[in-house]
């Protein structure tokens, strides 16, 4: 059922361990270390590949998180917000990306820029608590959806190119 180009990206992310949420003020800055520390390795992993795609940061209690991520189409770069909540029943609910400059432009997204993920990631993620975390969802969520998205987006006119200027480098 999965590629083994996603199996191998699969494989090489680490697996959390710690079933905690942002409620629980115990084992919740474990958590958050173990999805630093995952996303840490899977983006070093993309570096080597030569496939560095996003960008992320969240606020001090770890429960907000924004940054960019980017799409490469016939040699021009799309770039995005990036932005979710970590849910307070997270880890058994995964949480919403949401691209808010896309809103409203594709029927695979909801309100407010979130990217539709139920038929496909939501049910992976649900047999893989607490083991999945905000890399896996980078990795099996967002990436997948923006390779399938963006280029159709591009096609149809509704995304369009834009350059960056010499100070925005």
């Amino acid at each position: 059922m999965v590629d083994e180009g996603t199996r191998k990206t699969l494989s090489s992310i680490p697996l959390l361990k710690t079933k905690a949420g942002p409620r629980d003020k115990e084992l919740w800055p474990t958590r958050l270390k173990e999805e630093y520390q995952a996303l840490i390795k899977y983006v070093q992993n993309n570096k080597e590949a030569d496939n560095d795609w996003f960008r992320l940061e969240s606020d001090k209690t770890g429960t907000k998180w924004f940054g960019k991520c980017w799409y490469v189409h016939n040699l021009l770069k799309y770039e995005f917000d990036l932005e979710f909540d970590i849910p307070v029943t997270y880890p058994t609910t995964a949480p919403e990306l949401a691209l808010p400059g896309l809103d409203g432009k594709t029927a695979k997204m909801y309100r407010g820029g979130k990217i539709c993920l139920t038929d496909h990631f939501k049910p992976l993620w649900a047999r893989n608590v607490p083991k999945f975390g905000i890399a896996h969802a980078m990795a099996l969520g967002l990436g997948p959806w923006l390779a399938v998205e963006v280029p159709e987006l591009i096609e149809r006119g509704v995304v369009k190119y834009q350059e960056k200027s010499d100070e925005a480098k």
